[in-house]
């Protein structure tokens, strides 16, 4: 709900479910920013006056915004906008250059209004609002310049989002430096900030770090939202943990380079901002036009980041992912890569593909190889033709004799790059971003295009069209696999070269809309090398993204706990692989690799027909089992419980009346026989059984412990050793319990006894390292 209050200083209330934002209109005209946190009352103007700061002096060595207000100090003062030149001298929110030279900016309130709509911006994806959401607009201007400010109310998720629109109503340009989509004063002298920092292949680590003074910034100048650093971050309490604690959540549906800064500043209030990164940023606004902000998010939880992370979740499963697939299970699939590489034939994915049909696979994807001279990365990108010998009959053949087999095709494209050995580059060598005359630094061998023209955003588009369109496909992996360097785009002047990064992802997301609204019915899946493009703005035309290119299981556990404090599983694509891993040449069970990647949205990445008979057996029961519970693993309730040495996850249903647990041991402790798991999330009055699904225990587990039950000396991993593992399986541990939902959540169950080296029989819980357990729980 959104009011206004009237009185001597306006006040404006947006309300949602559990949470409540609020900001005034000050005499000046400035809008000061009063609260936001826990759900409260606010009935009257003076209501406001709790908050409102209390002055009757200025303090020494500050300024005075003017002799008008003389106790309004900018620097001490919780604004909703910011700017530099009146002596706020923190983070600003806009920086403008006007024709004179100048940059103090003044946005003083001008007028508002509430409706019930959410209306597409024009040149941004956003979130949507299929039933309509409560909408407020502040419209503020200093001169001819006009800043509209729009806030966004998602009640049911407790979440309010932001943006800015900046117009130009004068008669001559100005030069924006930046424009923010969110900023946040808040009183307090020290807060908690947590990031998810990483690399290619260890995206997503969780760091926190407290401020009492100064600024800490968490940005992307890698023309992506990039696996460096993601725009989704938590403000909150030094002592917040996963369900106990005030915790703010903020990310920004953007792909580009982004922002976020957290000030402490000198009088014990706290800055927040989000936005387009301003580093290499600089837009010329002529006459009458207007430039967007992307969209920013913000959510409030008094439970700790499990209750921050279930608003983010209900909000991208419900207002940012859209279109056919974003309440629809996605399908199993097998992905060609880790098995094949280059090695593209029909002759090698038909066999392959029709392996994976008898496991149980729903999808085969074709990767990256089927097109042009691509034997390696050093050619034919931008060369969107199969090649002529690996694909003699082309893509329609090979999808056709995929198909033929019950299965669905899938393909890999990477359409914003291109290789310098291709007829792209020699045809239209103006058509890539890069300096004329100097160096151009590549990455993978691969230089991008620039979709600032759009020229060349068309051809793509049509080029893209051509493949989607030669055959049944339904599932398409967007790959984009370097960052940018020498940011030069021929097609822009010299004055506009500022713009080139953003006008860039403007392009891209033509591009997506165009190609999503022409194909439909397809299952696009975006990728970076992995999570270097992982972000809400993707996700506003991609219902699911890659989320690294690394397989690990237990590499895994990081990355998805770090994806799960803002992003639901259902966009999460993870996939089983082979062991010793590729990645890290980890060796891990088969059993455990499952585990951790059926909570996402599940794939395949190894070679199944090398698979033995037993392994066969176990992934087809792997895959039976998972469709059985996807849609609890991939639209259910994400909960962190425990993460470490042992991790522990729950994901529990809307009705609450199904949940699956993990329970992942990385490193054994001697002598440590109990475990317990608590849950989350569940209905207290509800009775649940708890089960799990036993496993035949491998004898060769125990290695020449079999001696000490044998009449005869096995020697390790011999002929005998193997016959006997083949033929005499042990029973694993069974639970199967009844309980009570707040048992369950508040005492937990204890498991049977984890083998410690002094003993073994069917009620003992074999758990060495990287070992793991689903354990299913169904409502009575």
């Amino acid at each position: 709900m959104i009011r206004r209050i009237d009185g001597e200083k306006p006040l404006f209330v947006l309300d949602t479910e559990n949470t409540t934002y609020a900001f005034s209109v000050m005499p000046s005209g400035h809008l000061e920013h009063l609260y936001y946190g826990g759900r409260m009352t606010l009935t009257t103007s003076a209501d406001g006056e709790i908050f409102r700061q209390k002055r009757e002096f200025e303090p020494g060595n500050a300024i005075v915004y003017s002799e008008k207000f003389p106790t309004e100090i900018p620097e001490d003062t919780c604004y909703e906008v910011s700017s530099l030149g009146h002596g706020d001298i923190r983070e600003p929110f806009v920086e403008v250059i006007f024709p004179d030279g100048s940059r103090t900016c003044d946005f003083l309130f001008d007028s508002y209004e509430i409706t019930n709509d959410k209306p597409p911006f024009d040149t941004l994806p956003g979130s949507h609002a299929d039933c309509g959401c409560e909408h407020l607009t502040i419209t503020l201007k200093d001169g001819e310049l006009v800043l509209l400010l729009h806030y966004f109310v998602y009640s049911e998720c407790d979440v309010i989002t932001r943006s800015a629109k900046l117009i130009n109503n004068g008669e001559k340009a100005v030069r924006l430096e930046r424009l923010m989509s969110m900023q946040l004063d808040v009183i307090a002298n020290r807060v908690s900030v947590t990031t998810f920092h990483g690399a290619w292949a260890r995206e997503m680590d969780k760091y926190t770090i407290d401020i009492a003074a100064g600024k800490f910034v968490n940005e992307s100048r890698a023309g992506c939202s990039s696996s460096r650093a993601n725009p989704l971050f938590m403000v909150h309490s030094s002592g917040t943990d996963e369900s106990n604690g005030d915790c703010y959540g903020f990310n920004l549906i953007y792909s580009g380079n982004h922002y976020e800064a957290v000030e402490v500043g000198a009088y014990d209030k706290v800055r927040v901002v989000s936005g387009i990164n301003p580093q290499g940023f600089s837009y010329l606004l002529e006459k009458g036009e207007a430039f967007e902000a992307p969209e920013a998010v913000m959510t409030f939880s008094r439970c700790g980041f499990n209750g921050q992370s279930e608003n983010m979740h209900r909000f991208v499963r419900e207002h940012i992912v859209t279109g056919t697939w974003k309440n629809k299970r996605r399908p199993v699939l097998l992905n060609s890569w880790e098995a094949c590489y280059f090695n593209i034939s029909e002759q090698n994915l038909v066999p392959l593909a029709k392996a994976g049909k008898e496991l149980g696979i729903e999808l085969f994807v074709t990767d990256d190889g089927w097109f042009g001279k691509r034997n390696d990365d050093r050619h034919s990108l931008g060369d969107w033709t199969p090649s002529e010998k690996k694909l003699p009959k082309g893509l329609e053949s090979l999808v056709k004799k995929i198909t033929a087999l019950g299965v669905r095709f899938g393909i890999w494209v990477e359409p914003e790059m291109v290789n310098v050995e291709s007829e792209l580059y020699k045809s239209h060598p103006d058509w890539v971003m890069q300096i004329p005359d100097r160096l151009h630094s590549e990455g993978r061998h691969q230089r991008i295009l620039d979709l600032a023209n759009p020229e060349v955003a068309d051809h793509i588009i049509g080029a893209m069209t051509e493949v989607f369109s030669s055959g049944d496909i339904t599932y398409v992996k967007w790959d984009m696999n370097r960052i940018f360097s020498d940011v030069y785009s021929p097609y822009l002047p010299a004055e506009r070269q500022g713009e080139t990064a953003h006008r860039y992802i403007l392009g891209l997301y033509r591009i997506m809309k165009t190609l999503t609204e022409k194909f439909p019915n397809i299952l696009f899946e975006g990728c970076a090398s992995g999570g270097n493009r992982f972000d809400l703005g993707i996700l506003c035309y991609f219902p699911q993204i890659w989320a690294s290119d690394n397989t690990d299981a237990v590499s895994r556990l990081y990355i998805q706990e770090g994806y799960s404090y803002g992003y639901p599983q259902s966009v999460v694509a993870a996939h089983v692989a082979a062991s010793p891993n590729h990645q890290t040449l980890r060796e891990t069970p088969l059993s455990s690799r499952f585990a951790v990647a059926a909570f996402g949205v599940l794939g395949y990445e190894c070679d199944v027909r090398d698979l033995t008979s037993e392994q066969k057996k176990e992934t087809a029961t792997q895959i039976e089992q998972y469709k059985k519970w996807a849609d609890v693993f991939q639209f259910g309730q994400f909960y962190r419980v425990r993460s470490g040495t042992v991790h522990e996850w729950w994901c529990v249903s809307g009705d609450k009346k199904r949940a699956v647990c993990l329970l992942f041991k990385e490193i054994v402790k001697a002598n440590t026989q109990s475990e317990r798991v608590t849950a989350r999330g569940l209905d207290p009055s509800y009775v649940y059984k708890f089960y799990n699904i036993p496993a035949r225990v491998n004898v060769k587990q125990f290695g020449s412990l079999i001696n000490t039950m044998t009449p005869v000396h096995i020697k390790q991993d011999s002929v005998i050793h193997n016959a006997i593992a083949k033929a005499v399986k042990m029973n694993g541990e069974e639970e199967n319990v009844t309980v009570r939902g707040d048992v369950l959540m508040n005492a937990g169950i204890a498991l049977k006894q984890e083998f410690s080296g002094t003993g073994f029989n069917d009620n003992v819980r074999v758990f060495s390292d990287f070992s793991a357990r689903l354990y299913f729980v169904e409502a009575d």
